[in-house]
């Protein structure tokens, strides 16, 4: 199992994903697209880097907004591999 991270932990690589905010165990993020199709676009580019961490976000679309969840469910909160994943998903857009 991967350690939770502590609050100093989590500000530091919080700064890393300036896009991503913090909320309570979860590590957000919201994407706006032109149209559905862009988001859906987007959301299948998220398969192979999740599939590859073996670690998958909470995805909610809603037209051409895409939320992006991301939390260690196993560990209960917030881990490394939930602030990696989200520098991986940045670099997608």
């Amino acid at each position: 199992m991967v350690a939770l991270l502590n609050s100093s932990e989590i500000k530091e690589l919080s700064s890393q994903v300036p896009d991503w905010k913090v909320e309570g165990k979860h590590l957000k993020i919201v994407k706006t697209f032109k149209d559905f199709i862009e988001a859906i676009a987007f959301v299948n580019k998220l398969v192979e880097p999740s599939e590859t961490a073996g670690h998958h976000p909470d995805i909610e679309i809603s037209y051409n907004k895409v939320t992006i969840s991301l939390t260690s469910h196993d560990a209960g909160g917030l881990t490394a591999k939930d602030f990696a994943l989200a520098q991986e998903i940045s670099a997608l857009v």
